[in-house]
């Protein structure tokens, strides 16, 4: 069951825009600032679920990690089937835009926001990543003046592809039965990376079965084909899902590994 944070922000005011008539789920954010006063980076947590739920060892847990690495952290409850594709991304997006524009007020530097997702949250991210400049994504309110774009994307065990290695369940729970080949090419993420997408922080393990560790291995090549900077770790072993792999000890260094990474990033 999800808990939500006594420091939580709705993210629409009213109905949120591309909502699902089968569900009246109200998308959140939750605020994790850390013990400072001082003015710091923040990372935005996309917890992972196959866009069907929100799981929820990829929320609190992570965010209080970050926290402990020295940076404001933020979840976003964003909404899963069935509501569809924009809606998740618009979640994602709305919440890194209301960060910005509170960011004298909840201390974050707004040059310096990541975006981190695990899973289908990864593919969220990584959406957000590719995708900020989207019409779609202005509403029609003062928010569409603030940027979306993240400044890192940090991706563990991300859906990437809708091809061959794809987690085709994913995909149907974010498009539906029968998406259109355009759609699915748009959102198969590998192929959307420009000069233009943020510096990337990926981990994986190569015994992932669920979502096959080539996602994370073409995302790190098309980054690597336009120039962006990336780091990427695959662990030989481990289950999909982990988290912050309290169960294995060496897959569990990618936390301190990405804060290392964050802090080297200028603005974060």
């Amino acid at each position: 069951m999800e808990t939500r944070s006594a420091n939580r922000v709705w993210l629409w005011s009213g109905e949120p825009p591309y909502s699902s008539p089968e569900d009246d789920f109200r998308p959140w954010l939750d605020l994790y600032p850390a013990d400072t006063a001082e003015v710091r980076g923040a990372v935005l947590v996309c917890p992972g679920g196959g866009y069907v739920n929100r799981a929820p060892h990829e929320a609190e847990p992570i965010a209080r990690r970050f926290n402990a690495g020295g940076f404001h952290a933020f979840v976003v409850h964003y909404r899963v089937a069935p509501h569809r594709h924009p809606a998740p991304l618009l979640d994602a997006s709305r919440a890194l835009r209301l960060i910005r524009a509170h960011a004298d007020e909840w201390r974050v530097d707004p040059g310096g926001i990541a975006v981190c997702g695990f899973s289908a949250g990864g593919h969220l991210t990584a959406s957000l990543g590719v995708h900020y400049g989207m019409d779609v994504l202005n509403t029609g309110d003062a928010l569409d003046a603030v940027s979306a774009r993240p400044d890192a994307l940090i991706l563990g065990y991300p859906v990437i592809t809708s091809g061959e290695f794809g987690h085709h369940g994913c995909f149907e729970n974010l498009l539906g039965p029968d998406p259109a080949p355009e759609l699915l090419q748009m959102l198969s993420l590998e192929l959307q990376v420009t000069p233009e997408t943020p510096p990337t922080f990926l981990w994986h393990t190569a015994e992932d079965e669920s979502v096959p560790v080539e996602n994370s291995l073409l995302f790190a090549a098309a980054l690597h084909k336009h120039g962006v900077p990336f780091e990427l770790h695959i662990y030989p072993r481990g289950r999909h899902g982990l988290g912050l792999a309290p169960e294995d000890a060496h897959v569990a260094t990618w936390a301190a590994l990405c804060c290392e990474w964050l802090k080297e990033r200028q603005g974060c």
